[in-house]
């Protein structure tokens, strides 16, 4: 995604305002754009960041990264997986979307801390390497999972899952 266009936008548009101002102010308005440009392009970055959020909130076990490269931005999508995790014999039935949200039930983002053992703690560590994904989002993966599989019946003759999402490519990197 180009930025350049945006900011471009908006300078034209102050150049555009500043020159209902007379000299003064379109000589201001030129000494003014190089720091609001640095201010345009954190402003959209953090819309970016934010809609990368509720579309992840949206989206979960699957995740939208924004990844920043070359002062660009650009969007990793890493869709829900189709398939249970199962025994590798049998696979099991896919389980219903989520219900929605109950009226009134809080859908913003929480921070949360958790206390692990260490040994447990290098162990998801390790499966959300062997994933290619964050903590985070393994940790996110595993607990969203484990509430779908507790509100689905457990029948005898049907493997519960046995872990986290394994997508076969690897993405990395940070999103607000």
């Amino acid at each position: 995604m180009e930025l350049r266009t945006y900011v471009d936008a908006i300078r034209q548009q102050l150049a555009v305002a500043a020159a209902a101002g007379g000299d003064d102010a379109r000589d201001l308005a030129e000494r003014l754009t190089a720091p609001l440009e640095s201010a345009v392009r954190l402003a959209l970055l953090d819309a970016l960041s934010e809609a990368a959020t509720e579309i992840t909130r949206d989206l979960a076990p699957g995740s939208v990264d924004l990844r920043l490269r070359d002062r660009e931005p650009s969007f990793v999508v890493t869709p829900p997986p189709t398939e249970q995790w199962t025994d590798e014999t049998e696979a099991a039935p896919p389980s219903p979307a989520p219900p929605p949200p109950a009226d009134g039930e809080d859908e913003a983002t929480v921070r949360i801390s958790l206390r692990l053992p260490e040994n447990l703690k290098a162990r998801v560590e390790h499966a959300a390497a062997r994933a290619g994904v964050s903590i985070n989002t393994w940790l996110i993966r595993a607990a969203t999972a484990a509430v779908d599989t507790d509100n689905q019946p457990h029948r005898p003759d049907t493997p519960r899952r046995s872990g986290p999402a394994t997508g076969g490519q690897r993405f990395t990197g940070w999103v607000r």
